[in-house]
């Protein structure tokens, strides 16, 4: 398809944290997007199994990464990443959690940004980081660019989840969607988490760790929900298929287009 995909991931995002924020642009992404809020994670619910789930399109009992520890792949799937780049496609990553700079391997991205959320705090981490992904993406165009998020489950660990201070980590989250969608009307946006959350935590089978949103803006989607559930696996072989990429062959998920 050849279009350009921006990937927006707020960690630990409930679905039921976008009604329940009240954030006014919500209702009104929704309307122009399909999407499933009833989307599914991976076990374990955790941050980084989940991402390696995202971006190599495998379940954790093949990709091997169980907790927030990496460990190299005894049997590596290529990710994203590294697919689109074998492509000639450019890649770029924004984030403030650092163990997520194992979810590419070296060699593969145009720009890996990175700013310490938990040393300067994570709502000023996700400012500067904005301010760089709209700059980056407006002077550079990458093809994939992807935009962690992660006060939203900062919030939910040190707050709970559901309470003011996480529906405030989500509204931010929201907010940042709002300038990316006006400021960038040429990247199909995709919005999700890696997992939700409960009381002060995650990780468990629940509903609450396991149900995430999927939510896709640009020319490829009809608005309204998906025509098939959606698991956490589909959306690499999704970004994949909108730049016009074969999925790797390892890869279990399946393109939402």
């Amino acid at each position: 398809m050849g279009e350009k995909v921006l990937l927006v991931l707020g960690d630990g995002m409930r679905s039921d944290a976008l009604e329940a924020s009240g954030h006014p642009y919500i209702h009104e992404f929704l309307q122009k997007s399909a999407y499933d809020l009833s989307a599914q994670t991976v076990m374990p619910s955790v941050t980084l199994p989940c991402h390696m789930s995202l971006f190599h399109s495998v379940d954790p009992d093949r990709h091997g990464i169980l907790t927030n520890v990496y460990v190299p792949q005894v049997r590596p799937v290529r990710g994203l990443f590294e697919t689109l780049d074998a492509a000639g496609k450019t890649c770029s990553i924004f984030y403030d959690w650092e163990e997520l700079r194992d979810v590419w391997r070296p060699g593969h991205m145009m720009r890996a940004s990175f700013i310490g959320g938990r040393y300067i705090g994570y709502d000023r981490s996700n400012a500067c980081l904005l301010e760089q992904v709209l700059t980056h993406l407006h002077n550079d165009a990458p093809d994939f660019a992807f935009f962690y998020c992660g006060v939203t489950d900062h919030m939910g660990h040190d707050f709970g989840w559901m309470g003011e201070e996480y529906l405030k980590g989500v509204r931010q989250v929201w907010d940042d969607i709002q300038k990316l969608r006006q400021a960038l009307p040429d990247y199909t946006i995709i919005v999700t988490a890696d997992h939700g959350g409960h009381g002060r935590g995650h990780g468990s089978d629940l509903p609450e760790d396991m149900t995430i949103p999927v939510i896709a803006n640009g020319p490829a989607f009809a608005p309204g929900p998906f025509a098939r559930p959606v698991n956490i696996k589909d959306i690499a072989p999704t970004v994949a298929a909108l730049l016009g990429v074969a999925a790797d062959p390892d890869w279990e998920g399946r393109a939402l287009v």
